[in-house]
């Protein structure tokens, strides 16, 4: 049984995970307080995302993704800032300091980190509920940062990726599981333990964006955030919302078309873009290794509503993720 500071030392203090010092990070695992230097010109962009066993993950999910998913979450907020990655603190509470577990889950947050250039710098262990508690900061260029407030009538609302895919993964883990091949089966389980944080696209094209925020709770329930922060509306096109084809052929088309409306868990982006940008949006997109799609227009009545292929309104339920909603 591992003691708290042998957990730091011998799992997370260590080459390829921790953080090493450098111009930015002054002082990192080790001391009382990670110090950091914020270069001249840049803003400190931070996000924080707690996921709880049996809550954001099964309890028998596999360690490794468990590390993976905490961590991917957290850079896909920074994604959705433009901000790019330097380094993450952990706040890890643990039923047991299991010696496998636990090596596994550090095994995956040094994979995870090193794909992303995001480093441990700190943190703290307790005895408790397995808990997850990540903080992810960044650096994003002064008066750069994309904000959910900065939308206007008349902006594009582009979406990054394809969408649903995570929320039919969630039907793998039920009492009873989805039947699918076994092909089908592991890409839904990448697409919830091993989200792509689109860090590439919000750097990329934050200089073309007056708004955004990631997809972590529903694609209409998160484009109501930018309505509300911005004091707008928007227009969305039912048809134009990019379905990813693997659902479509699990579910069939109004199925898949319901989860990616409302599903949640894709991280991908949602982007808002003055007329006067998007020419040169989208030519800066077609460089990105994502695709990105055009969905509808803000709009100036406070209203957020969907349009079918003949452009007329049409009744659609917003029914994303919250926590402590009510259960009927």
């Amino acid at each position: 049984m591992f003691s708290e500071f042998e957990i730091i030392r011998r799992c997370f203090d260590q080459k390829g995970l921790a953080a090493q010092t450098g111009n930015i990070i002054r002082e990192g695992i080790g001391d009382d307080c990670a110090l950091v230097s914020v270069p001249p010109g840049q803003a400190l962009a931070l996000s924080m995302d707690t996921l709880v066993e049996g809550v954001h993950f099964p309890r028998d999910a596999a360690p490794e993704d468990i590390a993976w998913r905490a961590l991917a979450v957290n850079l896909s907020d920074l994604a959705a800032t433009g901000a790019s990655p330097v380094f993450f603190t952990l706040g890890l509470s643990l039923p047991n300091a299991d010696q496998s577990w636990l090596e596994a889950f550090a095994n995956g947050l040094g994979q995870s980190a090193g794909q992303y250039g995001c480093y441990l710098a700190g943190g703290d262990t307790t005895c408790g509920p397995l808990t997850i508690t990540i903080q992810a900061h960044g650096l994003v260029r002064e008066n750069r940062a994309i904000l959910r407030s900065g939308a206007s009538p008349g902006d594009r609302i582009f979406v990054t990726g394809t969408l649903g895919k995570a929320a039919l993964a969630l039907r793998l883990f039920g009492d009873k599981p989805l039947a699918v091949e076994e092909e089908a089966r592991s890409a839904l389980h990448s697409a919830f333990y091993h989200p792509q944080p689109r860090l590439a696209a919000g750097c990329s094209l934050a200089e073309f964006v007056s708004a955004g925020l990631d997809i972590s709770d529903g694609l209409l329930g998160d484009l109501f955030h930018i309505c509300e922060k911005s004091i707008c509306g928007a227009k969305v096109r039912l048809n134009d919302i990019p379905v990813d084809p693997l659902v479509s052929d699990i579910l069939g088309h109004d199925q898949a078309q319901e989860l990616a409306i409302n599903g949640g868990d894709d991280y991908e982006l949602i982007l808002t873009v003055p007329t006067r940008y998007e020419q040169e949006f989208l030519e800066a997109a077609a460089k990105v290794p994502v695709e990105v799609t055009c969905i509808g227009e803000m709009t100036q009545e406070r209203t957020l509503v969907c349009l079918d292929t003949g452009g007329n309104p049409v009744e659609v339920t917003r029914d994303s993720y919250t926590h402590f909603q009510e259960k009927s």
